[in-house]
């Protein structure tokens, strides 16, 4: 079987479904595990955002998006020489990946047939009937069930812990920075498992821009930063972009030294197998008496703001 995967977030479940042969191509953005920078590369960025602040690359991709325009660009010839029989994509969010339309476009003028899987996740339970079906599709069902129900029982292990809290800290996952998003699909639920109240994230649903303002009323008691597409490093280096906002040094999080970076692109943006790390590490942020992970020692940090 011959797989093109245009979601970093496949990628990984193919990786981890020791699918890494029959994996012929990944996008611009498939980074983990390290192997997969390595695969031939069939997407690439229309806008050049390095170095950017969060607020000038929010009004690029608004305007594209506004003017209807694919934010990437998918290299047709070479989907068209790899002729794959299976392509892993989604319709979840055009600002994450190439638009499902341009895909079924692209692969509807390839000669023979093909399969087009649209993994599209709001859960975490979501996510992991995604590795099922990757699983199913891919000759792999065994390796799938036996992934998830490892999975399951780390989830598991959590929830037990803080199933009974009743003290639980109000927790706000700042999943854009400039203008603030609250977060979307599955971050609540990961919050909510993990001991906190996230009483500004939409549950199942995509994350949306709201008002500092708003953030204010909350007074969160716990920010995670956890700007979408950026690592940990990177969003370390861009915390002065709230530090500017009005009233930030009243904020209960701020005032307790309880602000956190973490990596969003790796942990909790990419709905793949390493959102199971990602719990983890929200456990021990917003539950440190109860949870310890020396494994996730390196993937947040406790900002001085």
């Amino acid at each position: 079987m011959r797989i093109v995967s245009l979601l970093p977030s496949a990628t990984e479940i193919c990786f981890a479904l020791g699918l890494e042969e029959e994996l012929v191509a990944v996008t611009h953005e498939c980074d983990y595990p390290p192997q997969a920078t390595a695969k031939p590369v069939i997407t690439s960025n229309v806008l050049e955002h390095t170095g950017s602040s969060s607020r000038n690359i929010h009004k690029g991709v608004t305007q594209r998006m506004h003017e209807g325009k694919s934010l990437y660009r998918l290299n047709e010839t070479l989907l068209a020489e790899l002729s794959p029989d299976l392509i892993l994509t989604q319709e979840l969010c055009d600002v994450c990946a190439v638009s499902y339309s341009v895909v079924q476009q692209a692969a509807r003028i390839l000669p023979g047939e093909r399969e087009i899987i649209s993994l599209e996740p709001n859960t975490i339970w979501d996510i992991l009937e995604n590795i099922r079906l990757v699983g199913e599709k891919t000759g792999k069902g065994a390796e799938a069930e036996a992934l998830v129900a490892r999975f399951k029982r780390r989830i598991e292990a959590v929830r037990e812990k803080t199933a009974h809290r009743r003290q639980r800290p109000r927790v706000y996952c700042m999943e854009w920075l400039d203008p603030p998003f609250a977060a979307g699909h599955w971050i609540a639920e990961m919050v909510s498992l993990a001991g906190g109240l996230e009483g500004l994230a939409r549950h199942a649903q995509p994350s949306v821009a709201i008002t500092w303002e708003a953030v204010l009323r909350f007074a969160p008691e716990i920010l995670i930063l956890m700007p979408c597409g950026f690592n940990l490093e990177q969003t370390v280096g861009m915390v002065g972009e709230v530090q500017a906002y009005s009233g930030w040094p009243a904020l209960p999080a701020v005032r307790n030294g309880q602000v956190f970076a973490v990596d969003g692109s790796g942990y909790f943006n990419r709905p793949g197998p390493r959102i199971v790390d990602g719990l983890e590490i929200l456990a021990e942020i917003i539950c440190p008496d109860a949870f310890s992970f020396p494994q996730h020692q390196n993937t947040f940090r406790r900002l001085s703001v």
